[in-house]
């Protein structure tokens, strides 16, 4: 061999004799972490998952305004019920009720946001909506 081969031979067993330890504990970490990668991979492959299925539930039936024997509170008739809906047209409104409810609240309530138009029922006063069968809500002091 050559000058030059037998200085990087010297070198090479110099380092394996100084770092052998740890290049043997580097090589088996290197070696378990691979064989544990693949046979993590192979058995995800395994486990077939079944799709996630969002079914949308069916809509209530709420008594219809119409019927002669529906009411909203359990005891307006439907001439009531055309009364307190056309209060809605009200610009002076102070509470509002549902017509799927029984309880009234503030304009500024986060439940009175909620209620759908078509629904709002409007009150002018506390007693005008007891009288109508709306008890108050916990938003009305």
């Amino acid at each position: 061999m050559s000058n030059k081969n037998m200085k990087i031979a010297e070198k090479i067993r110099i380092f394996w004799e100084k770092y052998d330890n740890k290049v043997v504990l580097f090589v088996g970490i290197l070696l378990v972490a691979i064989v544990s990668y693949e046979i993590g991979f192979m058995e995800g492959h395994k486990i077939e998952q079944k799709s996630l299925v969002i079914e949308k539930a069916p809509a209530l039936e709420l008594p219809s305004a119409k019927d002669e024997n529906s009411s909203v509170l359990g005891a307006q008739s439907s001439e009531e019920l055309k009364d307190v809906t056309n209060s809605t047209d009200n610009k002076d409104c102070v509470f509002v009720g549902s017509k799927n409810s029984n309880k009234y609240h503030t304009l500024d309530s986060p439940w009175a946001k909620r209620i759908k138009p078509e629904n709002r029922v409007c009150f002018k006063s506390k007693e005008e909506a007891q009288a109508k069968g709306y008890i108050a809500s916990s938003s009305v002091k």
